[in-house]
C-alpha cells in the first residue's frame, strides 16, 4: 500500500496522478490545489477510469489529508511562460514553495518529497534549508527529463532500444546543464564508437554531434511549450519512474537534483548527479570519473545557481 500527495493539480500534478493510476504505482492518491474545484474535477476524471486499472483511491484533499504519505510531490507554482526561462521563475515560486513547506511537514514529516516545479533545483535548496527534514527525503527531479530526452534522441538517431542507451545530463535542469560524454555509452561501448562498432550491410550511421544533440535537450522544453503550451507527458513519466524506484527498494542510479556536500568540489548548492535512491530515499551519491572539462561545466552550473540564490530571500 504506498499513498502520494500531489501538490498542485495543473497539468503536470493531474497528469502524474493518472500515470501513477495507470501504471498501478500508488493505491492512494491524494491531490491539493488552491483550486480545489480543479483538483476534485482532476481526481474524479481519472477515478471513473480507475475500474481498468489496479485498485486505487484517488480524491481531492487539504494538507490535513497527507497524513502517512509515503510520498509528496510539490507540482505547484507558476507555469513557464513562452521566451521565459525557469530561472525567471524563481522568486515567484520561492515564496509559494515558502508558504507550503509549514502546512505539508505538519502532516507529512515522514514523507520523501519529490520537488518537480521549477527552477527545481533552487526549489530543491528551499525545501532542505527551509523544511527541516532530513535531506536524503528530499529530491529534485533535476535532469532525469533531460537525460531522458539524451536517451530518446540517441535511441532514435541509431535505432536502439532506449535502455540500451547510458547516458545521462548532469548540473542545472536549465541552461548550463551539460553531458559527460566520457561516461556515456550503448550497451557498454562508448557511445563515440558505436557507429563504426554495428556490424549490419545497411550501417549508414555517423558519429553524433555533441553540440546538436546538447541544444536539443536544452531547447526541448521551449519548444514544447512553444507549440503546445505545457510540457507534461515526460516529466510525469520521469517523477513516477522516481516513485517507483523509491518503492521497489532496489537501489537505482538516477540524475536528480540533491544537496552536494564536497562531491567534486562542490558545496552548499542543490544540482544533479548520479544518484542512488531507494526504499529510505536518497541512498548515496555514485562518482563517476569527469574529465576535467566535464568537472569545469559542473563547477560552471553550480556557480550558475548560487548567483540567483544570492539574489533571491530565502
Amino acid at each position: 500500500m504506498t499513498k502520494v500527495t500531489i501538490i498542485g493539480a495543473g497539468s503536470v500534478g493531474s497528469t502524474i496522478a493518472y500515470t501513477l493510476a495507470v501504471q498501478g504505482i500508488a493505491s492512494e492518491i491524494v491531490m491539493i490545489d488552491i483550486n480545489n474545484d480543479k483538483a476534485s474535477g482532476e481526481a474524479l476524471d481519472i477515478r471513473q477510469g480507475t475500474p481498468f486499472c489496479a485498485p486505487v483511491t484517488i480524491y481531492a484533499g487539504t494538507y490535513r489529508d497527507a497524513v502517512d504519505s509515503d510520498m509528496v510531490i510539490l507540482t505547484s507554482g507558476i507555469a513557464r511562460k513562452p521566451g521565459q526561462s525557469r530561472l525567471d521563475l524563481a522568486q515567484t515560486n520561492v515564496d509559494i514553495v515558502k508558504s507550503i513547506i509549514p502546512q505539508i511537514t505538519t502532516f507529512a514529516p515522514d514523507a520523501t518529497y519529490i520537488i518537480v516545479s521549477n527552477p527545481v533545483d533552487i526549489l530543491t535548496y528551499v525545501w532542505c534549508k527551509l523544511s527541516e527534514l532530513p535531506e536524503n527525503k528530499i529530491i529534485g527531479t533535476g535532469t532525469i527529463l533531460d537525460t531522458s530526452r539524451l536517451r530518446a534522441r540517441i535511441s532514435e538517431t541509431y535505432s536502439i532500444n532506449q535502455q540500451n542507451v547510458h547516458a545521462y545530463v548532469f548540473g542545472e535542469h536549465g541552461d548550463t546543464s551539460f553531458v559527460p560524454w566520457s561516461i556515456a555509452n550503448i550497451s557498454n561501448i562508448p557511445v563515440d564508437e558505436y557507429y563504426k562498432a554495428v556490424s549490419s550491410q545497411d550501417n549508414l550511421y555517423r558519429p553524433l554531434n555533441h553540440a546538436d544533440l546538447e541544444n536539443y535537450i536544452k531547447k526541448s522544453g521551449a519548444r514544447v511549450i512553444q507549440r503546445k503550451g505545457a510540457t507534461y507527458y515526460a516529466i510525469a513519466l520521469s517523477t513516477c519512474h522516481i516513485v517507483k524506484c523509491l518503492i521497489d527498494g532496489m537501489d537505482t542510479t538516477v540524475t536528480v537534483s540533491s544537496m552536494m556536500h564536497g562531491e567534486y568540489g562542490l558545496d552548499d548548492v542543490c544540482l544533479s548527479t548520479l544518484n542512488i535512491i531507494g526504499r529510505d530515499g536518497l541512498r548515496g551519491k555514485l562518482l563517476p570519473t569527469l574529465t576535467e572539462e566535464e568537472n569545469a561545466l559542473l563547477h560552471k552550473s553550480a556557480d550558475s545557481l548560487r548567483e540567483v540564490i544570492r539574489g533571491l530571500s530565502i
